[in-house]
């Protein structure tokens, strides 16, 4: 099973992005994913954006995991 985690993007910058995940700022890469910007939600795994999300979707995922712990 894998687990991804929604985060938001800050800043973009040659193929990278840095990223807050609940509180946790990380520089990811977001070479799978076209056109993204400052503001964009993401869902992240293994250090990469593997999809682009609406703020719905990154809500819901942090509420379900604040239920899981």
């Amino acid at each position: 099973m894998c687990v991804g985690l929604p985060a938001r993007v800050l800043t973009m910058k040659d193929g990278m992005a840095v990223v807050d995940a609940s509180g946790a700022k990380k520089e990811i890469s977001a070479q799978l994913l076209e056109e993204l910007e400052p503001g964009d939600y993401v869902m992240v795994h293994a250090g990469m954006a593997i999809a682009r999300i609406d703020s719905d979707d990154q809500e819901e995922t942090d509420d379900l995991l604040e239920d899981l712990l």
